[in-house]
């Protein structure tokens, strides 16, 4: 039976995606040999393994020959010496196979830990060199499902299928050939029996690989739906959303118990099948060997056929086991698939062979006629022309979608334009490193980004190698070393993720003084501190105006008084600069910028700009 037709009687849907992230895949050469490229700088482990895996797969085939020659010779014949010599010699044949055994399973984990731990720094180093639009296309569940769910099935396929399928395989094959030279009449009624075991084996491990994926995934559905009501539990009462919440999670809990009661209907099925298989075959050779024991010709002796019953439980065990590493198998295809497909794909665009580093930046940008969509047949911006002098502070605004955070995009090189060019000190971006260019660029995104860790942690991202006393120093010029030392632990203190255990204007602040540590040329701030007290926005404000000091600033505003001292301001519309000028030549021309103006005076703001409990237009 084809997968496809197994999918389409299956009682419960496939996941929405299942056609992109196929969770099984046909065995490929290709993906193997490069799979197992990854052990070349281990060939020395790996030549070892490769020896102890054909050790293995010839040991256990004849411990059962041997049982049953110490049954068939001395024990039959009455050999009293013989029979304690040919116990002696199982067990300790039996000892060298659990050594043998131990030394597979510590090889095989050494190996495969290294190779998944190569691979997975491969995959993280290729991710961090994509550029900003790979991140726009794809979403970060599926990258850090590459880097976990994927990476642990490669890591499955490496330590466990690979290995012990080809001990699985030798051990079948080694079996049979001692089978068929024992008595070939009896191999050919174990090999007719062979294929029917195998595939329902297989079929078993498919229909529960299936299962499980299925409840996997409602489980993941039941912990995300249980994690959004207790994080929002303010929400949840203040909506008075208990009942529909309840309801949500309980038509999860239902689909999540409809799988589970599936899985067991599957295992009660075929689990006894299988147990009757063997039984089966056991039948079958007590006839078949029964007859050639019991005709007049006495063609096979009692123990012979006792030997052949050892070698069948070998043969029959090695084939089920193979059934189920075939499932396990197409499940590490698939995820290698994944990875291996994330890998190759290249970035949009890279620095240019002829970029170099400039040995110092004084922070004049110039942007000629750029154009830029993020979907080049959907410009976002149009024929954007400005020159921003070293040292000056800009400020966009206009209204939201307007292209404010394209611009700021493009000068921090995070994107290309469609056409145009941006000269930073006369040298076309282009022709700037990366790199270089953002060790001279300080960014502060509107949501503050933090890390895990201490307060000084966060602020040394600024400069890996700055002494605390440069960090210490850093929040002194910015005026707010007293605000982060009043913190529980003083600048040691170990926050969150995203900043948890900090105030929204302490965050800011950290932000603030880390950008002031890395001492950059350039400045990009996207502004916002509408949600921070009076006291704590004076106090953001001083830094701010200390931060830009002698800075070439881009200042996505919010308020006036960030507009009131810009050396230019920037009106954009639609992604076209409809005005620019200084706050008090725009209020002259009495155009888009002096509407905004009189907006937001309007609403209570022109005198006491720090009053936050009023709505803010995008000026």
């Amino acid at each position: 039976m084809s997968r496809s037709a197994h999918m389409h009687h299956s009682p419960f849907p496939a996941p929405s995606d299942s056609k992109a992230e196929p969770a099984f895949k046909p065995l490929d050469a290709k993906i193997i040999r490069r799979l197992f490229g990854y052990t070349q700088p281990y060939k020395r482990l790996r030549n070892w393994l490769t020896l102890i895996v054909i050790v293995r797969s010839i040991q256990l085939p004849f411990i059962a020959w041997a049982l049953g020659a110490v049954i068939n010779g001395p024990i039959s014949g009455g050999n009293a010496r013989g029979t304690i010599l040919g116990c002696a010699g199982f067990m300790l044949l039996a000892a060298f196979t659990q050594l043998t055994y131990s030394i597979r399973i510590r090889l095989g984990q050494i190996i495969g830990e290294n190779v998944i731990h190569d691979l997975r720094l491969q995959l993280l180093q290729h991710i961090l060199t994509m550029p900003m639009s790979f991140f726009n296309q794809i979403p970060r569940g599926r990258l850090i499902n590459r880097m976990t769910t994927d990476v642990e099935s490669v890591r499955t396929g490496v330590q466990e299928v690979f290995f012990v399928s080809c001990v699985q395989g030798g051990q079948t094959l080694i079996s049979a050939l001692l089978m068929l030279w024992i008595d070939y009449r009896l191999f050919l009624v174990v090999i007719s029996m062979a294929p029917f075991v195998w595939w329902l084996s297989r079929r078993f491990r498919e229909r529960m690989s299936e299962v499980s994926r299925a409840m996997s995934e409602s489980f993941s559905g039941i912990t995300t739906r249980l994690a959004e009501s207790v994080n929002g539990i303010r929400v949840t009462q203040g909506f008075a959303r208990q009942s529909v919440n309840a309801e949500l999670f309980n038509q999860l809990n239902t689909d999540h118990s409809r799988y589970s009661l599936y899985a067991a209907r599957t295992s009660a099925l075929f689990l006894p099948l299988l147990e009757l298989s063997s039984q089966l075959v056991t039948a079958c050779l007590i006839l078949a060997g029964g007859v050639l024991t019991l005709n007049l010709t006495h063609s096979l002796q009692v123990g012979v056929l006792i030997q052949f019953f050892f070698l069948s439980a070998v043969f029959f065990g090695s084939i089920q086991s193979l059934g189920s590493l075939y499932n396990r198998a197409m499940q590490s295809m698939a995820g290698a698939e994944r990875v291996f497909r994330l890998l190759d794909m290249q970035p949009e665009w890279q620095d240019a062979p002829s970029a170099h580093n400039l040995p110092f930046l004084t922070g004049r940008v110039e942007c000629r006629q750029l154009t830029f969509g993020y979907d080049p047949a959907r410009p976002v911006l149009h024929e954007i022309s400005f020159v921003a002098e070293a040292g000056q502070t800009i400020a966009l605004v206009g209204h939201t979608g307007s292209g404010k955070t394209s611009i700021i995009n493009l000068i921090a090189k995070f994107y290309l334009p469609n056409t145009g060019e941006i000269r930073i000190d006369g040298v076309s971006l282009l022709d700037i490193k990366s790199d270089c260019l953002h060790r001279s660029m300080a960014i502060i995104p509107q949501q503050n980004i933090l890390f895990t860790g201490s307060v000084m942690e966060n602020i040394r991202i600024g400069k890996p190698a700055a002494s605390d006393h440069e960090i210490t120093e850093a929040a002194r010029q910015l005026d707010c070393l007293d605000i982060l030392e009043a913190l529980p632990k003083g600048l040691r203190t170990h926050i969150g993720e995203n900043g948890a255990g900090l105030s929204l204007g302490q965050r800011q602040l950290v932000c603030f003084v880390r950008a002031m540590l890395a001492d950059p040329r350039i400045l990009i701030l996207d502004e916002a501190t509408s949600s921070v007290d009076t006291m704590t926005e004076i106090r953001i404000q001083k830094a701010l105006s200390k931060l830009t000091r002698k800075r070439t600033c881009f200042i996505v505003a919010h308020r006036l008084s960030t507009v009131r001292h810009a050396n230019l301001v920037l009106v954009l519309d639609r992604g076209r600069i409809i005005e620019q000028g200084t706050h008090l030549e725009l209020l002259t021309k009495k155009g888009a910028y002096a509407e905004l103006y009189h907006q937001f005076t309007r609403l209570g703001l022109g005198g006491n700009e720090s009053k936050t409990d009023s709505p803010k237009p995008h000026v």
